[in-house]
């Protein structure tokens, strides 16, 4: 059944989207560009260092429009919404490279940096660039919660299927045991108590904090992690119950549970994806791979799931609803980024990019995905370690070394062998083993390194470029 209200919504996102494509054939180009991340992968470093090595472009060699000097400068401009927080990027960006250097705080609600480029025509302009000259193109960076973008899939799921797929999913994690504990002798039909479904939800949501703190992915919905002013309302005061064995009347705690699900989506999830995620042109989704290995085969298996529902989210026919939303429009390309590749030797990075791929084309054939072109490597956005070799029982160890997070202390790390076969990872994981067989892989936490930079050097980095060409360079030539 198709409201009235839905049909509105998708008249006014094809307004929007033939003003757009009007405003970039006769004035300036705008590419809005989604930034999210999974569990700690570094939002906030990635945009900000993004936007510093556009501003100074000598360290962007695998940009090309960088590299040819099509891109004549760069530079900060109001953003165009006026009711979406600034990303604060002038303080995370002394953060990064004062002379205390620390990582920023994470940003925990939707922001917004407009970054302009003054480009020079290339292949974009042909007979109408070499008449303009140079033209300004708008980079609109949306930064938001990685947890949001999987609430999209709650969009499909019932309360029913929610709850199994939720209570089935957390015998594989650590930190349910109390939830658990707290639904054993609660029956679904009788009728609401408002104290219980609060220690409930109280109960799930701590649950859900504890499997975020361990690696894991996928922990929807996301308000109940970052509720902002939602805090407290009947929209996130719900919990997973199991199958009722009998009738639920009207007034039940199954019913009222049902209920808040169902305005969680309509209330919070729906409008989020109208007004930010309908308009992203190119997406971005950072990933702490390195962390989900070490936190096990199950949270190895998390994230391939979670990769899932991504790209299952932005197949186009999936979802009704977001179908006629975007009448039409949608994301061209999606960059799935493994961060912190600065924590292990460069020599495994291939090993870690194979990973990715590996994950993502799984996903893609799992979510039956077909419209956006896709790409998986690996990348540090701001570059917190130095490579060495050591010697040890006659065995050559490569090793990165950095400053200790939180001790100051400068340690060598060697984290172990990715395997040169991503299946020797991913098989594992879709078996539900416990843990790795026959290799450990570590992890330690560093803290930025004091930087010198030069004139026209922003922040050092492991192929940014690389994902900034891919994300956006062919906006730029």
């Amino acid at each position: 059944m198709v409201r009235i209200g839905d049909i509105a919504d998708g008249m006014t996102r094809g307004v929007e989207g033939f003003a757009a494509s009007v405003s970039e054939t006769f004035m300036e180009p705008v590419v809005r560009l989604g930034v999210t991340g999974l569990s700690r992968a570094g939002k906030t470093v990635f945009i900000t260092s993004l936007v510093a090595n556009l501003m100074e472009r000598g360290r962007m060699p695998q940009l090309r429009a960088a590299a040819s000097g099509a891109i004549q400068s760069a530079y900060l401009r109001p953003q165009p919404d006026n009711t979406v927080p600034r990303f604060d990027y002038e303080s995370h960006l002394a953060a990064m490279v004062g002379s205390s250097p620390h990582w920023p705080d994470s940003t925990r609600a939707v922001s917004e940096l407009r970054l302009s480029m003054r480009v020079r025509p290339g292949g974009f302009g042909g007979l109408l660039g070499a008449v303009t000259g140079p033209r300004t193109v708008h980079l609109d960076i949306v930064d938001y919660p990685g947890e949001w973008l999987l609430d999209l899939a709650l969009l499909e799921k019932s309360y029913t299927a929610w709850s199994r797929e939720t209570l089935a999913r957390m015998e594989e994690r650590p930190g349910s045991a109390a939830f658990r504990a707290a639904l054993e002798g609660v029956d679904p039909a009788v009728p609401l108590d408002e104290p219980q479904a609060q220690r409930l939800a109280a109960a799930f949501t701590a649950y859900l904090r504890t499997a975020r703190e361990a690696g894991f992915s996928d922990c929807t919905p996301g308000r109940f992690l970052l509720p902002g002013d939602l805090a407290g309302s009947p929209a996130l005061t719900f919990a997973p119950l199991p199958d009722p064995s009998g009738s639920t009347p009207r007034g039940s705690l199954w019913r009222e549970m049902d209920r808040r699900y169902e305005a969680y989506k309509a209330e919070v999830v729906k409008p989020f994806f109208r007004e930010h995620f309908a308009r992203i042109d190119r997406q971005v989704v950072l990933v702490d791979a390195l962390g989900a290995i070490h936190a096990g085969p199950r949270a190895v298996e998390d994230l391939r799931r979670a990769m899932t529902e991504i790209l299952g989210a932005f197949r186009p026919g999936r979802n009704a609803w977001l179908t006629s939303l975007l009448l039409g429009r949608r994301v061209e390309k999606i960059l799935f980024a493994a961060t912190k590749a600065d924590h292990v030797h460069h020599t495994q990075h291939p090993r870690l990019t194979a990973i990715m791929q590996a994950l993502m084309k799984d996903a893609r054939r799992r979510a039956d995905f077909a419209g956006a072109e896709t790409s998986a490597m690996a990348i540090a956005a701001l570059r917190a370690t130095v490579e060495e070799t050591r010697s040890q029982g006659g065995e050559s160890y490569d090793c990165v070394r950095g400053t200790l997070l939180g001790t100051g202390r400068e340690a060598a790390l060697y984290p172990g062998d990715l395997p040169e076969d991503p299946a020797l990872l991913l098989e594992p994981a879709r078996d539900g083993a416990e843990a790795w067989l026959d290799a450990e892989y570590e992890v330690m936490r560093f803290a930025p390194a004091r930087l010198t930079l030069k004139p026209g050097e922003g922040p050092p980095h492991i192929r940014l470029d690389k994902a900034a060409e891919f994300l956006i360079g062919d906006r730029l030539t």
